[in-house]
């Protein structure tokens, strides 16, 4: 499967800035989640995403996106700060409209790194489909839990990708 996006990594002391080009999709949303989730295994707790040169985003990167917007709440168990950095109008209306932009800080204008920093390494791999099928259904779920308005957006989604995924097990 051709990546549609690309990931860069800084790290500092305290805080993880990912910068994502290109097109974020489905196929890219296995690799933002094991990154992000990575960085929270390692202690990173402030999170910079620097959306400047994401094209688009279709509703499972973010619904990805917006699972990990939910720890934003300091009584999750893996509280995270998480701020978008020039997110373009079409993403800013996507994340305003599916009700998930609240999960974030988002700024316009320049980008201001909390202290020093270096260039993490980035592992982009071909997922197979019963994964990529597993992200969708987390992805759709996490969208429908942060606004109830998108249970009825993607109801009918989540049960495909729940059956598709069983199907999936089952031949494997």
């Amino acid at each position: 499967m051709t990546q549609s996006a690309s990931l860069s990594v800084l790290v500092g002391k305290d805080f993880a800035c990912v910068k994502i080009t290109g097109r974020a999709n489905f196929t890219f949303s296995p690799d933002f989640k094991a990154l992000l989730t990575g960085l929270i295994q390692k202690g990173y707790k402030h999170f910079l995403i620097d959306l400047s040169e994401c094209l688009l985003m279709d509703s499972t990167f973010l619904g990805t996106l917006a699972g990990f917007g939910l720890m934003t709440n300091p009584n999750a168990p893996t509280h995270s700060d998480i701020e978008l950095y020039n997110p373009s109008a079409r993403v800013a209306e996507l994340l305003e409209n599916l009700g998930v932009i609240e999960l974030f800080k988002v700024i316009n204008g320049p980008m201001h790194l909390p202290g020093e920093c270096s260039a993490a390494r980035t592992e982009q791999s071909e997922h197979s489909r019963e994964e990529i099928t597993r992200t969708c259904l987390e992805a759709h779920k996490a969208l429908m839990a942060a606004n109830p308005q998108n249970v009825v957006r993607f109801k009918d989604v989540t049960q495909f990708l729940a059956e598709d995924l069983k199907n999936l097990q089952k031949s494997s």
